[in-house]
């Protein structure tokens, strides 16, 4: 096992930013994130009780209720998994928190408070993302901000290719750490910023109980196949020039032959456990597909 916890990991993603012990850890990084924009001075965690169980857990996906040095509320929400349908997977949770700040009631008016969703992705969504890509409500033709009250941040890590002498701000540093996590001998920049001290403190997997190294290691493990079987669909799908609507015209052999390997990725997730659910995930079969074989 690494000297550090994997933050791509379910339960790892918790033990570094989903504690009271990491409260101020969380603070920094979103404010690096949101420098210049909003200084973000305490937060509180939400909805910790809707983790997932492990070993097959849904992914983390969590919000934290943040106050500004303004005194503004907004809510962030946070996600690190990779899974198919992203970009709309990402709508609705975030349209979610907003639908749950209705109020029944003639006296409420709307109020709602700004929505902040945070994808860490240690994969690439799509061929036009960004290391950083920053999605707003804008006016189509003057591109002028129509409402600050949602908002998504998608951080592409495989992107990022700097190195540790390179990294000039938190945010870099940040991006830097949180990539190379499982090759860290120890967390670097501790003589920029004390916080890194702080850092490495709570992803030092020496730190953890017996019941959080059982719980990690599943998720660890959990995290390995969905990376592996993931990667190897999508390298299919590319060779294959797979693409919806353009089935029939693949030539039979390849779509036998992509076929074939489908059927042995579900396979080999089933014998590791994985539900219904997460391999539909990971392949982006629908589970009436899944059934049939």
């Amino acid at each position: 096992m690494s000297k550090f916890i994997n933050p791509f990991t379910d339960y790892g993603f918790k033990l570094i930013f989903g504690r009271e012990v990491s409260k101020d850890l969380l603070i920094e990084f979103l404010n690096d994130l949101l420098e210049g924009e909003r200084v973000i001075t305490d937060l509180t965690f939400l909805n910790n009780e809707q983790l997932p169980d492990y070993p097959e857990g849904r992914g983390i996906i969590y919000d934290v209720y943040c106050t500004t040095d303004t005194g503004e509320k907004i809510i962030v929400e946070m996600q690190n998994r990779m899974q198919s349908n992203f970009k709309e997977r990402s709508i609705f949770y975030l349209s979610r928190a907003i639908v749950n700040q209705g109020r029944t009631g003639h006296d409420w008016k709307f109020e709602i408070k700004a929505v902040y969703g945070v994808f860490l992705m240690n994969f690439i969504m799509d061929k036009n993302i960004k290391l950083r890509t920053d999605v707003i409500l804008a006016d189509k033709e003057t591109g002028e901000l129509f409402s600050e009250k949602f908002r998504q941040i998608f951080i592409a890590l495989p992107l990022f290719k700097k190195s540790e002498e390179e990294c000039e701000t938190n945010f870099e540093r940040w991006i830097y750490i949180l990539k190379n996590m499982e090759k860290l001998k120890e967390i670097p920049y501790k003589e920029v910023n004390d916080m890194w001290a702080d850092f490495e403190i709570v992803a030092d997997t020496g730190s953890m109980s017996r019941e959080e190294r059982r719980d990690y290691e599943s998720s660890l493990n959990s995290y390995r196949v969905l990376l592996s079987a993931f990667e190897q669909t999508a390298a299919e799908w590319h060779q294959h020039g797979y693409t919806e609507g353009h089935e029939q015209g693949l030539a039979e052999g390849r779509a036998e032959g992509r076929a074939e390997a489908l059927l042995s990725t579900v396979r080999n997730m089933r014998v590791l456990g994985l539900s219904d659910e997460t391999i539909c995930e990971v392949t982006g079969l629908t589970i009436e597909q899944l059934q049939k074989i």
